[in-house]
């Protein structure tokens, strides 16, 4: 099994003049020490507008600057919200090149929908069209990352001619996808489409056992049809973890933060009512907090040997990746850096030890039934070179539209530099 850390840069009221700073600062101390220490995953979610909950409306910029800072861990967007009306594809697909470029190849490419009303009401979203509208968006992203050049598209929710997208990334035909999920069915849908499943529910082993089944049935049958242009077999689960030597200590820094953690993800998507820019979610938890029941995700919070524990069973059963929330409520940098570290000692040389071997069998295991799936894929037919269109500069014939002179130059516009208006290659 591997292992991330997750990211919503949570910070509760009442906030300091330098709050978000500082969230985001330790933030990156401890994904460079985590790098440091032979965590294999980062992942940062794509939120807006969800005050106390999550200050991560760009993480691409956060993913960036942590590539900058480490080395070898991967950069996961866990996840990117891609229906146009929040990221055109085409932008979508810059960003994620260009993150891969400047990792050397790092980028795991999450993708998904959002659930909130003050995310979908932001961007006028139609919450019964968010599926749909991930769906196109991601195909066509991932079309214009692996085509060059895109053919053009024109679908329901938006439309675009030929254009040769750049740049391309490192990994080709593009970074590993996964999706969002936090049922059983978004789970089977992951494999259906042969992406990676980011399990982003807290679930018992036992029931992890269940999806994970299901899940790797789906992707050795007919029914996986990749809507990438890979096959991701993965499925990565969300814990909380908190370890210390001691384990009323690790209680007492960890449990509190991660019952915030639940209290707030239930608050923005299921039962709260927001005022933006008036928002009192952390006082409204504190009045209720002492009545939230424990979660299954409360088994990463112990000392080192229940943590082993705890996630031994989650390797026996077959899950890929455990990702640890951590940075969640008011727990402090320092106690997160202290769990990192212990975990690195104690921990995580055993489990990478059996990871390699598993994941060699893995591959091995699962080759032929990936050669099969892409087999099945339905690709978009490339364009041929006689049908890609010219695009003619603006100035080109069409100078009287936008009010220049043919013989006008840059230079006589202030740019400083001699640009003939008319095409040097013209026989004219």
């Amino acid at each position: 099994m591997k292992f991330g850390m997750f990211y919503e840069h949570q910070i509760p009221t009442p906030w300091t003049a330098d709050a978000e700073q500082r969230a985001y600062q330790n933030a990156l101390d401890q994904v460079e020490l985590a790098d440091r220490l032979g965590l294999d995953y980062v992942w940062e979610v794509e939120h807006h507008f969800l005050e106390e909950y999550s200050h991560s409306s760009a993480p691409e910029v956060f993913l960036a600057a942590c590539s900058q800072r480490t080395k070898n861990i991967r950069l996961g967007h866990g996840v990117m919200l891609m229906s146009p009306k929040y990221n055109h594809p085409a932008r979508s697909a810059e960003r994620i090149a260009t993150l891969d470029l400047v990792s050397n190849g790092r980028v795991e490419w999450g993708t998904g929908e959002s659930a909130t009303a003050l995310e979908m009401g932001g961007f006028n979203l139609n919450p019964m069209e968010k599926t749909d509208e991930w769906m196109e968006g991601a195909e066509q992203a991932a079309n214009m990352l692996a085509m060059t050049p895109y053919p053009g598209f024109k679908g329901k929710y938006f439309a675009m001619p030929c254009r040769n997208i750049i740049p391309k990334p490192v990994q080709r035909p593009h970074p590993p996808m996964w999706l969002a999920c936090s049922r059983r069915e978004s789970i089977h849908r992951a494999a259906r489409l042969g992406l990676g499943a980011l399990a982003f529910a807290f679930v018992e082993s036992e029931q992890a056992a269940h999806w994970v089944k299901e899940y790797y049935d789906i992707i050795k049958s007919p029914a996986c049809v990749p809507l990438s242009h890979t096959v991701n077999p993965n499925i990565a689960i969300v814990s909380a973890m908190s370890m210390h030597e001691n384990e009323n200590e690790a209680i007492r820094r960890g449990e509190e933060g991660f019952k915030f953690f639940g209290y707030s993800l239930g608050y923005v998507a299921i039962y709260g009512q927001h005022r933006p820019g008036r928002s009192a979610m952390w006082e409204r938890f504190l009045d209720v907090k002492d009545t939230l029941p424990r979660t299954a995700g409360q088994g990463g919070i112990g000392t080192p040997a229940q943590v082993r524990a705890f996630l031994q069973r989650y390797e026996s059963v077959g899950v890929d990746q455990m990702m640890f929330v951590q940075q969640s409520g008011l727990n402090r940098h320092e106690h997160v850096c202290d769990s990192l570290r212990l975990f690195a000692e104690k921990l995580l040389p055993e489990f990478k030890a059996r990871d390699a071997a598993r994941e060699r069998e893995k591959q091995r295991e699962l080759a032929p039934y990936i050669a099969q799936a892409l087999a099945r894929k339905i690709r978009m037919a490339p364009i041929a070179d006689d049908d890609i269109p010219i695009v003619e500069s603006y100035g080109r014939n069409k100078s009287a539209d936008i009010g220049v002179s043919r013989a006008e130059t840059v230079a006589d516009r202030g740019g400083g530099i001699n640009i003939p208006t008319h095409d040097p290659h013209s026989k004219k």
